[in-house]
């Protein structure tokens, strides 16, 4: 009877550590919630949002950005006109890369006199 509570108690503790390394196994994750995916703005700043989760460096465009904690970042960019892909990479504390790009269309809307 006891080996049993001993195994049970042991496969408990090994099923909560793998529950709770689950984050640091599957490395970086990268949300962008806004602009979505294919959209068209006429802007000339465009706010890029979303979250990061598991990160230790975050990047928009090559530019340094930063979460809160939660994991939440906002970043405003003024893009070219034409077709623009935004790119959004993190690096976690081991070194692993992700990144997710979001392709826009900016388009610039002249007004006839």
């Amino acid at each position: 009877m006891r080996r049993i509570l001993i195994v049970l108690v042991a496969l408990v503790a090994l099923t909560y550590t793998g529950f709770e390394a689950r984050r640091l196994i599957l490395g970086p994750v990268i949300e962008v919630t806004s602009p979505t995916q294919g959209s068209a703005t006429s802007t000339t700043l465009l706010a890029i949002s979303g979250t990061a989760h598991n990160i230790s460096f975050l990047t928009v465009n090559d530019k340094p950005a930063f979460t809160d904690v939660l994991g939440h970042f906002s970043v405003t960019l003024s893009p070219v006109s034409g077709y623009t892909i935004i790119t959004v990479a993190a690096v976690d504390r081991f070194g692993r890369h992700a990144q997710q790009k979001v392709e826009i269309e900016v388009r610039n809307y002249c007004p006839i006199s």
